[in-house]
């Protein structure tokens, strides 16, 4: 699948005749069934796109899985963080005769979730941006968990605070989310190369009316109380001082 953020059609139609061109002096052969192309694009309705290889066509998909991640044409990560949420909550249920057995004690049980159920809610985190409303699902998603490993029925109408009590614990997963996405961010700035780049690069053309889309680092500086982006992303030179703020971040919780 080739996926390309940029106006002109001709520029993509002639990156990918180059790879092309290239793999075929490597012995190597385009799938024409198998590739598709996607633009990335802010407009409601998603430009029309002709890309050909050899007189055929490509697709053009509005979301594909790359890397186990799922890729939306409106670069936001709403369906990403849905279908984590979705493929956790499934694997609960396989590992529910363990994780709401209350012959095992909640703090046992509370580390399977951990160590089972959670990497698979949390994969790919590091390049989510957090809205408050996605931030809510996640927090949502945690309460759940906690509900069923305790077995309170949705009629007990306890509070999350009653639950967290019971089950010994505070939210933590909005925090191990950002914990992980400070570490990988300080990890890009350091090394300066593309990812980098991407990460602080600003794009040409005017701003879109409205309210702005909420960036990574800026989610990552309220997180941190770093003040201001720039300020963030100068600290994360300094390797030891960046793991203080993501320490002193997370004992504050979210």
């Amino acid at each position: 699948m080739l996926l390309e953020s940029v106006n002109a059609k001709q520029d993509l139609q002639q990156l990918l005749d180059i790879v092309k061109e290239e793999s075929e002096k490597k012995g190597l052969e385009l799938n024409r069934k198998k590739t598709e192309v996607m633009v990335v694009s802010r407009k409601q309705e998603l430009p029309i796109i002709n890309i050909y290889i050899k007189g055929t066509r490509l697709k053009q998909k509005d979301q594909f899985k790359y890397l186990g991640s799922l890729i939306s044409s409106d670069g936001r990560n709403n369906s990403e963080v849905a279908s984590r949420i979705a493929q956790a909550k499934t694997n609960f249920q396989k590992m529910k005769t363990v994780l709401t057995n209350k012959n095992i004690s909640i703090r046992t049980r509370r580390r399977a979730l951990e160590c089972y159920i959670e990497p698979i809610l949390m994969y790919g985190c590091e390049a989510w941006t957090i809205s408050k409303q996605t931030q809510k699902k996640l927090e949502a998603t945690e309460m759940w968990f906690l509900r069923r490993m305790l077995r309170i029925s949705w009629t007990a109408k306890k509070t999350n605070d009653t639950v967290l009590e019971e089950a010994h614990t505070t939210r933590l997963l909005i925090s191990k989310i950002r914990k992980r996405q400070a570490t990988f961010f300080g990890h890009v700035m350091r090394r300066e190369k593309l990812e980098n780049l991407v990460t602080t690069g600003m794009l040409e053309g005017k701003r879109s009316r409205g309210k702005q889309r909420e960036k990574l680092i800026e989610g990552l500086t309220d997180w941190l109380k770093a003040g201001k982006s720039l300020e963030a992303i100068e600290a994360t030179k300094d390797r030891k001082k960046w793991r203080t703020m993501i320490a002193n971040a997370v004992k504050q919780g979210t």
